[in-house]
C-alpha cells in the first residue's frame, strides 16, 4: 500500500467499523476523556463496554487486568493515557493474528473455503478471486456447493464478471468430484490457483463435516500438500457464536486462516479480540463493505486505530 493511498483506505476501514467503533471506541472516549482522574470504577465501566462489543471474557479480562495494573502504578493520569494503554494492549493481542498468507509454491495453489450458511462465503470467493486476478494470477473457481443451486449461479456470475472459469456439475453432484475436476482443469490450463467453494454447512452437522474431510482427502490425492490454505468465513455479526464456529471447524478440518465478514453491519466487532485471545488463528481478511476492495488483509495496527478512533479524529 502506498503512503498516498493509505488515508483513503484507512478512512473506509474506519467507516466500515463505525457501528462497533461507536459502541466501543466512542463509548470509552465518552467515558474517560475530560475526566480529571481515572479510578477503578472507570475501569469497570470499560469492562462493561468491552463485553457489550462481544470481546469475550478472556480478552476483556486481559485488557482490564492491564488497565488495573497501570492504575496501581499511577500510569493512567487521564483519558488519553487510558486510550493509549488500550491500543497498546489490543495491538499486543491482535498482532500474532496478522500472518501473511502462504506463498504460492504449488501450481495450482489450492484454497478450500468453508463456513456456515449466510456468512458471505460465495461473495468472499468472488472478491478474493478479483484480488488474485489483479495480482496477475490465473484463477479457477470450483463450484463445490452442489446443494444450493443459487450458490453455483452466484459463482458463475462472479466468473463471468472476472473472466474466470467456473467448474461445476449438476445440482446434487458429489462436491469432492466437482472439486477434483476443477483441480484437473486448473492443471491443464496452467492456472495458478483454485478456490473451492463448499456448501454452507452448520458446524453441528457431523455428516457435512465428514464431507469436508472427504474433500480434503480427495484434494490430497491430487496433491499431497493440498489444500494449501483452508479459509473459514465467519459473519462477525454472529458475535460469540462465530467463535464457537471457528473452534469447531478448526477441530474438524484444521483451519489455516479466517475471513471475518460483515464487520460494517454489526456492533459486535469486538469478537475479533475474542478470536485472537482464545484461538490465535491467523486472520487473513476482514470484510468492511460491499465493494471488492472492502475485503482487505487484516492489519492489526490499522484495525485497532480504526476501532478506537473518535469522530473528531483525522482519518489520515
Amino acid at each position: 500500500m502506498t503512503d498516498s493511498s493509505r488515508p483513503g483506505l484507512f478512512a473506509r476501514l474506519r467507516q466500515g467499523l463505525s457501528r462497533t467503533r461507536e459502541r466501543l471506541g466512542g463509548g470509552i472516549a465518552d467515558l474517560v476523556l475530560g475526566r480529571r482522574s481515572i479510578d477503578a470504577l472507570t475501569v469497570e465501566e470499560i469492562e462493561t463496554l468491552l463485553l457489550g462489543a462481544d470481546a469475550g471474557v478472556e480478552a476483556t479480562t486481559a485488557l482490564v487486568d492491564d488497565l488495573n495494573d497501570r492504575l496501581a502504578r499511577h500510569e493512567l493520569a487521564d483519558g488519553e493515557a487510558v486510550l493509549a494503554a488500550l491500543k497498546e494492549r489490543m495491538l499486543k493481542l491482535l498482532a500474532p493474528c496478522e500472518v501473511p498468507a502462504p506463498v504460492f509454491t504449488a501450481r495450482p495453489h489450492v484454497i478450500l473455503m468453508a463456513g456456515v450458511n449466510g456468512a458471505g462465503k460465495t461473495t468472499t470467493i468472488g472478491k478474493l478471486a478479483q484480488r488474485l486476478k489483479s495480482e496477475g494470477k490465473q484463477v479457477v473457481l470450483a463450484a463445490g456447493d452442489t446443494f444450493r443451486a443459487a450458490a453455483v449461479e452466484q459463482l458463475k456470475v462472479w466468473g463471468e464478471r472476472l473472466g474466470v472459469p467456473v467448474i461445476s456439475q449438476q445440482p446434487g453432484a458429489d462436491p469432492a468430484a466437482v472439486i477434483y475436476d476443477a483441480l484437473l482443469a486448473a492443471r491443464s490450463r496452467g492456472a495458478d490457483v483454485v478456490i473451492a467453494d463448499t456448501s454452507g454447512r452448520l458446524h453441528t452437522q457431523a455428516g457435512l463435516m465428514d464431507e469436508l474431510r472427504k474433500i480434503r482427502r480427495v484434494m490430497g490425492k491430487f496433491d499431497p500438500a493440498a489444500p494449501h490454505e483452508t479459509l473459514l468465513v465467519l459473519d462477525a455479526g454472529n458475535g460469540q457464536n462465530a467463535l464457537v464456529q471457528a473452534r469447531q471447524f478448526n477441530e474438524a478440518i484444521g483451519v489455516t486462516g479466517l475471513v471475518l465478514t460483515k464487520l460494517d453491519g454489526t456492533a459486535k466487532g469486538g469478537v475479533v479480540l475474542a478470536i485472537a485471545s482464545q484461538l490465535g488463528l491467523p486472520i487473513r481478511f476482514i470484510g468492511v463493505g460491499e465493494k471488492a476492495d472492502d475485503l482487505r488483509p487484516f492489519v492489526a495496527q490499522d484495525f485497532v486505530e480504526a476501532l478506537l478512533s473518535r469522530d473528531t479524529d483525522s482519518p489520515a
